[in-house]
């Protein structure tokens, strides 16, 4: 089946106001940066978006968080948006702050159609007890906040510990960016710029994948696919234009070396 779209419209076709989104990145890393530009020139608004975190101000999720399109964020951290720490503190964005490998957990199951698991992190803190802040009222006080969670003792290597129940996470429609992909779908994502992105693509019902390098089907090895066609319904090939246009969340850099004495100037 060829799932290739002729344009970034024809592959956001279906996303309307109010749906959710499992969007793949870490940063501003495997970013799809095309399908969200599109998603914003659209004019959806009220989504519900499940990410590692919400890029920043001018990139990523943050350019639909700037226009205040998105209603609730599920991420594991606020990262360097500084929009959506306001939105969030103020009252405006509701947040579900989620440990970072319990969200890939909850994306994985929910493609591996696991509707729950237990887990040891966040036993004992608020994650499973209750009362993190999901949205504050204009005052600054919590307006709401996470419920307590199901924990049971079980054995684990001899002991009893106790673990706390996390429900999978599936979305209405999956954004992610993968470095190479065929016409079947199948993707193949290069080096950290896999992060989130396979976990994003098995939670939703549709999956829209933006590819760097479209190849016919076979020309990918199949030892070398990272997420099979299987959980991907449409595929749109970038421009050169578009591949390239990678942004760099934080620029470091270190000191030249001495060339006298190979220490740092």
């Amino acid at each position: 089946m060829d799932k290739v779209v002729s344009s970034p419209a024809e592959a956001i076709n279906g996303i309307v106001n109010g749906s959710s989104l499992a969007v793949g990145g870490f940063g501003l890393c495997g970013v799809p940066s095309v399908l969200i530009a599109e998603l914003h020139h659209s004019g959806v608004t009220d989504l519900e978006a499940v990410s590692n975190n919400c890029g920043v101000d001018t990139w990523g999720l943050g350019v639909l968080l700037k226009d205040k399109r998105i209603r609730r964020m599920v991420s594991s951290y606020v990262g360097e948006n500084k929009e959506f720490e306001r939105q969030f503190l103020s009252g405006e964005l509701e947040v579900e702050l989620t440990p970072q490998g319990t969200l890939a957990e909850k994306l994985r199951a929910g493609g591996a159609g696991i509707p729950a698991f237990f887990t040891a992190t966040g036993v004992g803190t608020q994650v499973a007890e209750g009362g993190v802040p999901w949205r504050y009222a204009s005052d600054g006080s919590i307006a709401k906040a996470s419920p307590p969670k199901e924990t049971r003792e079980m054995d684990w290597h001899g002991e009893k510990r106790t673990f706390v129940l996390e429900h999978a996470i599936t979305t209405d429609f999956a954004l992610v960016r993968a470095w190479k992909g065929d016409r079947h779908g199948n993707l193949v994502f290069r080096q950290s710029a896999r992060n989130f992105n396979p976990l994003a693509a098995m939670a939703a019902r549709v999956t829209i994948a933006e590819v760097e390098h479209l190849v016919e089907p076979g020309e990918i090895d199949a030892d070398a696919v990272h997420l099979p066609g299987i959980y991907v319904q449409r595929v749109l090939e970038l421009t050169p234009e578009q591949a390239g246009d990678k942004h760099i969340e934080r620029r470091t850099v270190q000191p030249k070396p001495d060339a006298r004495s190979g220490g740092p100037q």
